[in-house]
């Protein structure tokens, strides 16, 4: 029960009532209205907690005003993560935590499941920034979703990691992409997308022709109407399993979908997204974690459902 309304209570019980049917409606009134409020607080921090998020408005909540690091000798790197804010201890102490290696023999395979990704994208507002340690290109207007058994999470944005988080049979790749999606209630899916080096990449090729991508600052530019279509990857064959967000607070809860597809990138796409990174990183990749006994499926669809 709330102060405010224990002072209340307590201010009616010293003052003289007319009948005592009338100080009992007063103690029984101010008792509903207290069980209700703290019904409706318990309601909204299941809710949150559930998410594997903090909620306001069902938008995700971080803090960058903490600065963390990809280097361990700056005593803020990912073993330190965990420690350097109390909403961080998941990073430290977690036991759902991303990346992961996707191990075959850690692997069930599962064939012919329609409904484990279906997109829905369409173009809309674009924004580019560089949030320090990635860039980040979130769309601001309804750019369409995915679907997961009949659930939607709505595209938010995208960044990309230098060198690849997520590693195959303990191989690192080139460089990783991050489809952010979050539904309704704010839980988040996350599609990642692994490269090599190759040819150049049809979506940072895109987005490089803006003239002013050397010049990405933490202000937000506008990209204009932008299509996620762009972002193409194969949904034939998916990795899924429970993790985290891969930087801090390290939520977890995360339902993430990896494409076992390896796409390429070319060596100037990645140079260029590491210079126009403010911070001097040479890498931002967490280190893969613990599988600690989770499940892992790789679904894989009949060919005609490319």
């Amino acid at each position: 029960m709330s102060l405010p309304i224990i002072s209340i209570i307590h201010y009616l019980e010293k003052q003289e009532v007319a009948t005592m049917t009338t100080c009992c409606c007063y103690k029984v009134f101010f008792f509903l209205v207290s069980l209700i409020f703290l019904i409706l607080c318990s309601t909204f921090t299941v809710l949150a907690a559930a998410s594997g998020r903090e909620l306001i408005g069902f938008k995700p909540v971080t803090n960058d005003t903490i600065p963390f690091s990809y280097i361990e000798a700056t005593g803020r790197g990912p073993s330190k993560w965990g420690q350097l804010d109390p909403k961080w201890k998941a990073c430290g102490d977690g036991k759902l935590q991303s990346p992961i290696d996707l191990l075959d023999q850690n692997v069930k395979v599962l064939y012919g499941q329609e409904d484990q990704l279906r997109r829905d994208y369409k173009p809309a507002n674009a924004t580019i920034i560089s949030r320090g340690r990635d860039i980040l290109v979130a769309w601001k207007s309804d750019a369409g979703k995915i679907s997961i058994n009949g659930t939607d999470y709505n595209l938010q944005g995208s960044h990309w990691h230098v060198p690849a988080e997520h590693t195959f049979n303990f191989k690192k790749y080139d460089m990783e992409l991050h489809i952010v999606h979050v539904n309704s209630l704010g839980a988040t899916a996350v599609v990642g997308v692994l490269y090599k080096y190759g040819k150049p990449d049809p979506f940072l090729s895109k987005v490089f022709l803006f003239p002013y991508i050397k010049s990405v600052t933490k202000q937000e530019k506008s990209l204009g109407i932008f299509c996620p279509n762009e972002m193409v990857f194969e949904s034939r064959k998916l990795y899924r399993y429970i993790g985290s967000l891969s930087v801090p607070p390290c939520n977890e809860s995360v339902i993430w979908t990896v494409v076992k597809k390896v796409r390429t990138v070319s060596r100037e796409q990645v140079q260029l997204l590491r210079d126009v990174v403010d911070d001097g990183y040479q890498a931002n990749a967490r280190p893969v974690q613990p599988l600690n006994g989770r499940a892992v499926n790789l679904f894989i669809r009949p060919s005609k459902n490319l």
